[in-house]
């Protein structure tokens, strides 16, 4: 309702009366409420695009004087013509929203481009460095951006094809740890929950174009002040979906808090999609941990007990079994005595000692299996000789049921080894101990403080960074939906410290799997280092500020020292990786990656084929992120790298899909034409393994249609 308090506000300058009726009205209408969640969903979200350049036709804000710790003039103003060169470029500008606005000139050094999120983007991608010690591995990625515009640009490359996402968004604490439209949201803002819930729509509604709605997991990480909330968003937004919520102890002291209980936990919601479900892990992630040692193979008893265990129920099953008491082991196995027989009268063979199915009490059972059966179980391995009861004098046998013999056959328990008398020795696999985890996950390696704050700081000495995740926590988080998916694609659009990447290349390195996680996070300066580089004459966009941004300061060190195994010092990384494998950090991952950052560019220069640099990593997500980005088509008109090719002279059509046949690995091919039979003879001609995609009428397309509801 803020719009309308606005411009309510207005009503009343204009006319009184007026004002006084609509605020009657307004009243009546906020006290009806609609079936679900209700929020303001139309509230305009803008970002400040500090470092673009300015030009004709942009939306801008004007800086306040450097030095100056202000938010400054709010208002948006549009750049009508931009003169003169270099430092002296002036923009005219016209304010926008009056009805009689303002105009002036303004040097484009004092300006910040603003964008709408109602505004169409056409974006693009620079590089800004890269880490390769994987080989042929696909890179996990890093991009610096507003995350609203990057989920649109992977609308172009991962439309219906991420795996899982797992984010832990803003809480909404009102601590200062998040904008909306420039402005941090305070505890005290009346529509702080509608802004969090509009910033969170609008995203979710994205990244439901991105995942693949037969088979993949959405993750978000919440805490109480926003739980309940998110959870209504989430069953609006993904009506086909499975939603669970998960609790997780993230700190076992308790964060003690004034007239509250002290809070251990954190939640996370998970939401399946198609086939996607929960996997069967060896650590079921609450009470004891489920081990090979904690689990015995059971083997059953071989003297019968329950119905028809007596003698007379099944006369066949009452034979002897003769022990070689000082090799402890089975000797041999006699043959069935006929009812009336007295076993006392029965010797058995030289060095052996008669066993019978007879209990304590002196009463004559029966054996559960056949005396020809047990000698095959024997002869197997299966059977043996149990426990000797002092007390009663008497030894116990032992052998394994069917259902274990079946276990055994089918891989489930392996046979490790053989006793002094040929008894099988046996370990339950890890995939038969498999449990599928409850909703309450209790593990020591979930400490936020421990293996969050405190690890950040081991691959980046000196530098801090609020809040971030345990490690093993996402890494656990990820294990459960992804375990069985080693080439999955994972995207986390509020990467923050880059965790989520780094528990990826964790599960990499214990199953060999070739995952590969979309981080973007944006260069955000946090709110105390703001006010003092204000204060210095430094602006966002400015070097020197940019440096201290999360993804340069924090993200992309943090994820270069995980694959390198060395601090930005040099010096390496200290520590040992824990739990489910151990291993020195300073081995670092076999992974590569690489880092961009988003750039905004004109689709008149697109179409024009101008800025192909840019457009290119796009093309080389799209392929699967893997070898080297196609960067210039040179004199040929065409490249093709390990995943993909671009060809933009038709002419070269046949060398090119010659270097397509020989390369073997090309999935995806680019085809820059503004020709129907262009495209068409390129699709006829290439191996059918390829994809064919049209450049640049799929790239404009695609952002032309992309404008959402609500944005």
């Amino acid at each position: 309702m803020s719009r309308l308090s606005d411009l309510l506000r207005q009503a009343r300058t204009i006319d009184p009366q007026l004002g006084k009726d609509l605020e009657v009205e307004i009243e009546s209408l906020k006290n009806q409420r609609s079936f679900g969640l209700v929020f303001e969903q139309h509230q305009p979200e803008a970002v400040e695009l500090a470092g673009r350049p300015v030009r004709r036709g942009d939306k801008v804000r004007i800086l306040p004087p450097r030095g100056d710790t202000s938010r400054g003039d709010q208002r948006l103003w549009s750049v009508e013509r931009v003169e003169g060169a270099k430092d002296t470029r002036v923009a005219h500008l016209v304010e926008l929203g009056p009805e009689e606005p303002e105009t002036q000139a303004v040097l484009c050094d004092d300006l910040v481009v603003v964008a709408e999120f109602r505004d169409r983007i056409f974006p693009g991608l620079v590089e800004t460095g890269r880490v390769e010690r994987g080989g042929d591995k696909p890179f996990q990625t890093v991009i610096n951006a507003e995350n609203y515009h990057a989920l649109e640009m992977l609308t172009y490359t991962h439309r219906h094809s991420i795996d899982a996402i797992y984010i832990d968004p803003p809480y909404n604490t009102g601590a200062r740890d998040w904008k909306y439209n420039n402005d941090y949201v305070s505890s005290e803002d009346d529509y702080r929950h509608s802004k969090w819930l509009a910033f969170m729509e609008r995203r979710l509604e994205i990244a439901k174009e991105l995942l693949n709605p037969d088979d993949s997991v959405l993750i978000v990480t919440i805490d109480e002040k926003e739980y309940l909330r998110l959870g209504m968003l989430l069953e609006q937004t993904f009506l086909d979906a499975t939603i669970q919520m998960v609790s997780i102890i993230i700190n076992h002291n308790g964060a003690t808090r004034s007239k509250e209980f002290s809070r251990t936990d954190e939640y996370a919601f998970f939401c399946f999609f198609g086939n996607a479900g929960p996997a069967s892990l060896s650590d079921p992630l609450f009470g004891e941990s489920v081990t090979k040692n904690s689990q015995d193979v059971r083997w059953e008893w071989l003297m019968r007990g329950g119905s028809n265990s007596r003698r007379a129920d099944r006369p066949n099953l009452f034979y002897p079994v003769y022990v070689d008491e000082e090799r402890r082991m089975i000797a041999s196995v006699g043959e069935p005595v006929p009812l009336d027989a007295d076993p006392t009268k029965i010797s058995p063979p030289p060095g052996s000692r008669a066993v019978w199915p007879i209990r304590a009490s002196g009463e004559h059972a029966n054996w559960r299996a056949s005396h020809t059966y047990l000698r095959r179980l024997i002869e197997q391995g299966y059977a043996r000789l149990g426990a000797y009861d002092k007390k009663n004098d008497r030894w116990s046998l032992l052998y394994l049921g069917k259902a274990q013999i079946r276990r055994i056959e089918e891989g489930e328990i392996t046979v490790v080894g053989r006793d002094h008398a040929g008894a099988v020795q046996l370990e339950i696999s890890g995939a038969a101990l498999a449990k599928v985890p409850s909703t309450t996950w209790n593990r020591q390696r979930h400490n936020a403080g421990e293996y969050g704050t405190r690890l950040v700081k081991t691959f980046v000495p000196g530098v801090g960074f609020t809040f971030p995740k345990s490690l093993y926590a996402v890494e656990d988080a990820l294990r459960s939906v992804i375990q069985d998916k080693p080439d999955a694609t994972v995207l986390d659009f509020f990467a923050g410290s880059g965790t989520t990447a780094h528990a990826v290349m964790r599960l990499n390195k214990q199953d060999g799997g070739r995952r590969q996680c979309i981080s973007v996070t944006n260069n955000e300066v946090s709110a105390d280092e703001q006010v003092t580089l204000r204060k210095q004459g430094l602006r966002p966009g400015d070097s020197e500020w940019e440096r201290l941004g999360i993804c340069d300061y924090i993200t992309k060190p943090r994820l270069t020292a995980a694959i390198t195994g060395q601090t930005p010092d040099g010096a390496p990384v200290k520590g040992v990786y824990k739990f489910t494998d151990e291993f020195p950090m300073s081995e670092g991952f076999e992974e590569n990656a690489a880092y961009f950052t988003l750039t905004y560019e004109s689709p008149l220069v697109i179409r024009h084929h101008r800025a192909f640099e840019r457009v290119a990593p796009m093309l080389w997500l799209r392929a699967g992120a893997r070898g080297r980005i196609v960067t210039s088509l040179e004199d040929e008109g065409w490249d093709v790298a390990e995943a993909y090719g671009v060809i933009e002279n038709i002419d070269q059509l046949p060398d090119f899909v010659a270097r397509v046949e020989e390369a073997g690995t090309v999935e995806t091919v680019f085809v820059v034409t503004d020709s129907d039979a262009a495209f068409q003879t390129a699709c006829r001609d290439l191996p059918g393994r390829v994809t064919v995609v049209r450049l640049y009428e799929s790239y404009l397309h695609n952002f032309t249609i992309n404008r959402r509801a609500g944005a």
